[in-house]
């Protein structure tokens, strides 16, 4: 079956032009400028073919599906608060076609046989293509050479708090992480030390269960500072390929090498990116997250980093809890937050301020996950690979309202707020899985949505291959 795509603006490796797209079963065929149009408003690529599908992209941009390499997805174990079909379901509604779980679920992913486990779950749950990250511990580096390095993205370490033994901040079995790791390593950076102290001190001053405005100065960026840099300096001793997740602080960014994508990189997160400390008052523990989201300051020194190659990529940390479990303050309240859904429209937002262009945005989400992490056929509008594509309509304006979020915890901290992009159509594998007709119902301005799956228990996200 071929598909058509046809009219539309096309973003892919630096380049905007309206053009068409031919895909022939879950494959590109084809990706080509538009010149001069023929009888049927067809391209010259388009004219020949008697496809049985066309998709009018005019108005639209279309972009390669969104790779988020950094989400839980919260199944096995914790399932009260998301699972793969849920959250599969909110990404695919976000231009998302592609995602790496972390591993800290119930079991946590340190085993074989639970990444095996969660590799089940999502062939019979993802609405869109999976992998899943193996968690580092104190002990389980033996296992690292028995990991298929064609099926996952890399290893996750935690040098910061986290739950059960997943924190690592012994030196002994860092040096054993960094010197044996076959894959990239993705490493959460605090210092647990320093963490503990604050917390102590803040308790003294405000009880057991701190107000949440000082979080940012529990989980400071002396906390963030002094174990990036420890994560660096084992990453070069060791020539270890080291992501290094949610970066937060101004100075973090500064002992970041710009462009290169093969050694050290960076990723920000759309709350990073969007929120700051001023945002407490407004949204408390709504914007909780681990590191901390940090000062105006920081926050522009982010974004700067999107376009001075600092950064290098742009994640969630999608991170479900129920609004029961958000409540309280620093002691007491969940860290993290849903984001997945309006991701891809809140980054959007950003290019409309100037702040970076629609091709950056595009090396951010797709390009520069699918080069970190060599994925294999995925992350680029090129011949032959998997037809994986986004469309998004800009001056489309839209509330995010709770009965639009898919996310099976139904709060976001961008309820109430107006995007301007909407995300019209999520292919997947060369399937349609996600759209948002222009048909209104009860003049609701979200639209109609509609996902598609082969069969109850049959869905058209793959699992992703490497290397």
């Amino acid at each position: 079956m071929k598909t058509i795509i046809q009219g539309g603006t096309i973003v892919n490796e630096g380049k905007a032009f309206v053009g068409s797209i031919v895909i022939d079963g879950e494959r590109l065929l084809e990706v080509r400028e538009m010149t001069e149009p023929t009888e049927g408003n067809l391209s010259p690529l388009t004219s020949h073919l008697s496809p049985q599908k066309i998709i009018d992209a005019t108005g639209c941009y279309v972009l390669p599906g969104v790779i988020d390499s950094h989400v839980h997805f919260r199944e096995p174990g914790l399932t009260e608060k998301a699972d793969i079909e849920s959250e599969s379901r909110a990404a695919a509604a976000g231009g998302v076609t592609t995602f790496f779980d972390m591993p800290n679920t119930n079991p946590q992913t340190t085993t074989l046989e639970a990444l095996e486990q969660k590799f089940e779950l999502a062939s019979r749950k993802s609405h869109v293509n999976y992998s899943f990250f193996f968690g580092a511990t104190n002990d389980n580096t033996s296992l690292f050479p028995q990991l298929d390095i064609h099926r996952i993205p890399g290893i996750k370490l935690f040098m910061g708090s986290s739950t059960g033994n997943m924190l690592v901040d012994r030196d002994e079995a860092l040096q054993r992480i960094f010197s044996e790791t076959p894959l990239p390593l993705m490493a959460h950076c605090e210092d647990t030390a320093i963490i503990n102290q604050n917390m102590q001190v803040f308790k003294v001053r405000f009880g057991d269960d701190p107000p949440v405005w000082a979080h940012q100065l529990i989980r400071s960026e002396d906390a963030c500072m002094a174990s990036t840099q420890k994560a660096i300096e084992l990453a070069v001793k060791n020539q270890t390929r080291l992501h290094i997740a949610h970066v937060s602080t101004k100075e973090e960014l500064e002992m970041i090498p710009a462009n290169c994508l093969h050694s050290i990189t960076a990723e920000a997160t759309v709350g990073h990116l969007l929120f700051s400390t001023v945002d407490y008052q407004r949204l408390g523990t709504r914007i909780k997250v681990n590191p901390a989201i940090k000062s105006v300051i920081d926050q522009e020194a982010l974004r700067q980093g999107l376009t001075d190659g600092r950064i290098s990529t742009i994640g969630t940390d999608h991170a479900p809890h129920l609004l029961s479990q958000k409540e309280g303050g620093c002691a007491r309240a969940a860290s993290g937050m849903p984001s997945i859904q309006f991701a891809l429209p809140a980054m959007l937002s950003l290019v409309d301020e100037g702040v970076l262009t629609i091709e950056r945005l595009v090396e951010l989400m797709a390009h520069n996950p699918a080069r970190i992490f060599e994925v294999r056929n995925r992350g680029f509008l090129r011949p032959g690979y998997q037809a994986d594509i986004t469309i998004v309509r800009p001056h489309a304006p839209w509330t995010v309202t709770e009965d639009i979020i898919e996310s099976k915890c139904k709060w976001s901290p961008f309820e109430g707020q107006q995007f301007q992009w909407r995300v019209e159509k999520t292919l997947c594998n060369g399937h349609l899985v996600y759209e948002n007709e222009d048909e209104y119902e009860d003049e609701n301005e979200n639209g109609v949505r509609r996902f598609a799956r082969r069969s109850e228990n049959e869905m058209f996200g793959q699992p992703v291959q490497f290397r």
